[in-house]
């Protein structure tokens, strides 16, 4: 199969973007890419990819998040428009198949735990939300109760977990190469990668923050009876009650919040009330 190599981009990820190195000569020849036809590769800040925007700016998802919740506004903005009705199971519908999918495409690879980021997505669900009918003089928190319905900080960790069960179980491939192991009183588990201590501060971060790293600890959350479903539709139920027993107060500007309401927050409260 030929390549388009009119096509091909080059994105760089670099420790040290100091300008002073950018002048040494050699840096330019490493960071130069060439198609086998011999034309130069040429270099872009910011690449998409399925889909997904990747950014070579501090290996953020900022463009991604800047992109996607700029489209789910619109796409909310119209069917605010569109539809008199603001009933509660019109609504749910419309937000949920039209709006609430473009803000989950492939959330388990650009996750980000900032607040900043966890703020900007959750804002397009908050303010949607609040156009329902009799929802208007609820608080956040209490909507995502009366509705129903998880916060998508919530929802994009279930979606993680489900895809280590998947890798767990055959039915996804295990590129990045999560070991299991059984245990006898926690069930399945997933060994968390680690990086070297030497490793540099920022990239440690970015590792820890990784899906790799992070689903891993999500799915040791799993209580052994959850973990050991062998059947997709049966795990996905088990996982939903299990949901259930933990508060999903997702950060939002001028609420005061507990902690940054990830399921590896809650667990260790939540573990200590029911030992209490």
């Amino acid at each position: 199969m030929s390549l388009n190599e009119d096509k091909f981009e080059a994105l760089h990820y670099t420790l040290n973007k100091t300008f002073l190195l950018k002048q040494l000569p050699f840096v330019a020849e490493l960071e130069t890419y060439y198609t086998p036809e011999g034309l130069e590769i040429e270099p872009k800040e910011c690449v998409r990819d399925l889909g997904i925007q990747l950014s070579n700016t501090q290996m953020s998802w900022e463009n991604q998040i800047g992109k996607m919740t700029s489209d789910a506004r619109r796409i909310s903005a119209w069917v605010l428009r569109a539809f008199k009705t603001r009933a509660k199971r019109t609504m749910l519908i419309l937000y949920k198949s039209l709006v609430r999918s473009k803000l989950e495409y492939c959330c388990p690879l650009w996750d980000s735990p900032k607040i900043s980021d966890i703020q900007q997505v959750e804002t397009i669900q908050r303010k949607f939300t609040k156009r329902i009918q009799y929802m208007c003089n609820l608080n956040y928190w209490d909507r995502l109760k009366r509705l129903g319905i998880l916060s998508l900080q919530r929802r994009r960790e279930r979606y993680s977990i489900i895809m280590v069960w998947k890798m767990a179980n055959g039915e996804a491939p295990n590129n990045i190469g999560i070991r299991f192991y059984q245990n006898d009183r926690l069930g399945l588990r997933a060994e968390v990668p680690t990086c070297p201590t030497t490793t540099q501060s920022s990239v440690a971060t970015k590792f820890h923050n990784s899906f790799a790293s992070r689903a891993t600890r999500l799915w040791n959350t799993l209580p052994s009876d959850v973990n050991s479903a062998k059947n997709l539709t049966a795990f996905k139920v088990l996982l939903g009650e299990w949901l259930k027993r933990m508060p999903d107060r997702p950060p939002v500007p001028g609420y005061t919040r507990q902690n940054n309401n990830s399921i590896l927050d809650w667990i260790l409260l939540v573990s200590r009330e029911g030992e209490a």
